[in-house]
């Protein structure tokens, strides 16, 4: 079965909604121009002697170094190139969902660097995360090095997507047809049989916020899965602003953190 931070790859290239890519577009942006001194790469992004592959115990680690530095690549482009269609995060996004091809790995884990990343700036925002405290735990952030490590990634990247799949029910069940169609581009990127059923099961099961809640075994888990629930729906219904509403409330998630995730992926609050 392939790995659920390929799977997350997969979802970004081909199953978030419309303004998905987008959103993490914003927030490659915002973590190049804001965040890197925030967690603990260098006093600035770029500046001489920063190293944003590496950075100190607890920092940003080199898969993000990775995505970031590619990132960095597509925003120069952009920048000499504005009239490019939909602009610095949608180029920024669809690099990091695959369609730039240029992010080795973008399907292996980069969208999952970022996600944790966004997540890690919010907690920190809200003083619940300080660079290499004790219980900050974000599978994701940095490239595993033990069997232990890789199977916390892919607990995190199964829940993410668990999440990202309920969120897409709050209007409802998933429409038949639109399953098919993601299926349909699983199959299209290599994803085996095992990997699609997992995906048809978890599309087809009643939406139960309640037993992914209960999935949900902390804080910095709580920031990832919400990072994640705002690729899979636009945010334009009162459905989708309940069930984010009730993510937060029943994951006792502090405000600060919802408005900063929003903040971080250019979503009005």
């Amino acid at each position: 079965m392939a790995n659920f931070s390929d799977l997350i790859g997969a979802f970004m290239q081909n199953a978030t909604a419309p303004s998905g890519q987008q959103r993490m577009g914003n927030a490659l942006e915002d973590l190049l121009r804001t965040g890197m001194a925030s967690l603990g790469v260098g006093a600035q992004a770029g500046a001489p002697g920063a190293n944003p592959g590496a950075g100190p115990a607890g920092g940003l680690g080199d898969l993000l170094g990775q995505v970031l530095g590619a990132a960095k690549g597509g925003l120069s482009n952009a920048v000499q190139n504005p009239g490019q269609a939909g602009g610095i995060g949608a180029i920024l996004g669809g690099l990091l969902g695959g369609g730039g091809g240029s992010v080795k790995g973008a399907l292996g884990g980069g969208a999952l660097a970022v996600l944790a990343s966004i997540a890690f700036k919010a907690l920190q925002g809200a003083g619940q995360a300080e660079p290499g405290a004790p219980g900050i735990n974000l599978p994701g952030l940095t490239a595993p090095e033990t069997p232990e490590q890789e199977q916390a990634v892919e607990a995190t990247a199964q829940l993410m997507l668990k999440g990202m799949i309920s969120a897409a029910k709050a209007d409802g069940q998933i429409d038949q047809t639109e399953v098919q169609r993601i299926v349909g581009k699983l199959q299209e990127v290599g994803m085996d049989e095992e990997t699609q059923a997992w995906v048809l099961n978890e599309m087809h099961q009643p939406l139960d916020l309640d037993a992914l809640v209960a999935e949900i075994p902390n804080q910095q888990a709580a920031a990832q899965v919400y990072a994640a629930s705002l690729l899979a729906i636009e945010v334009d219904t009162d459905a989708e602003r309940s069930y984010l509403a009730q993510l937060a409330q029943k994951t006792q998630m502090h405000p600060q953190v919802a408005q900063q995730i929003h903040q971080t992926m250019g979503i009005a609050v």
